[in-house]
């Protein structure tokens, strides 16, 4: 893969807290972002010209919703909206096993086939860590490999999300923490986030 501007893995929640509706609101709001034309301009805004993107589907186990795509383009951004729209829910739903699923998006982010300028890590989801490793630690060793983790809270479930990501979650240069009330508001505030992620060098958000 061609070298990029960013190399971003979406880490997303699909433990037992989020239903199937749930689940279809988030893969939804994700794909039409990526179809937004906002998005695909900060995309190719760059020096390179194209950002690295990948999905993760996290809970008590992991699983690589969409292996890593350059999106260099409206066909690309196309593609990976594609592909988030077709991906199965997978793994089962199971607890909210946080530390763990940072670290699997970790190992993802390891593995981009792109020499990439910046790394981030995107978490998403709507319940605090209760399973495995505490994500404290391994946002720790994720800050200290060069990448920003920044986190989205989906409020429904636990209004005292955000301050658990804030505290256990995000890190690394110019990392930010953002809520929305439940999953009717997910794809306008994942729109946002994903602007101020990708937009970082380029444009103040």
């Amino acid at each position: 893969m061609e070298p990029v501007d960013l190399a971003l893995c979406l880490a997303v929640d699909v433990s037992a807290s989020v239903d199937y509706d749930e689940f279809g609101l988030m893969v939804g709001g994700l794909a039409a972002a990526f179809r937004a034309p906002e998005i695909v301009a900060a995309c190719t805004a760059g020096p390179r010209g194209a950002v690295a993107v990948a999905v993760l589907f996290w809970s008590s186990a992991q699983d690589v919703a969409v292996p890593w795509m350059r999106l260099d383009g409206l066909a690309a951004a196309t593609a990976l909206a594609d592909a988030l729209e077709a991906a199965p829910r997978l793994p089962e739903a199971g607890a909210t096993a946080l530390g763990p699923g940072m670290a699997a998006a970790l190992a993802l982010l390891a593995r981009c086939p792109a020499e990439a300028a910046r790394l981030a890590l995107d978490v998403s989801g709507d319940g605090a860590h209760n399973q495995g490793r505490p994500p404290g630690p391994v946002r720790d060793i994720g800050v200290g490999a060069g990448v920003t983790i920044n986190a989205l809270a989906v409020l429904n479930e636990e209004p005292d999300l955000l301050e658990h990501y804030t505290a256990e979650v995000i890190g690394g240069p110019g990392s930010f923490a953002m809520s929305c009330a439940d999953y009717a508001d997910f794809a306008e505030a994942i729109q946002r986030k994903l602007l101020r992620e990708i937009e970082r060098d380029f444009i103040s958000v």
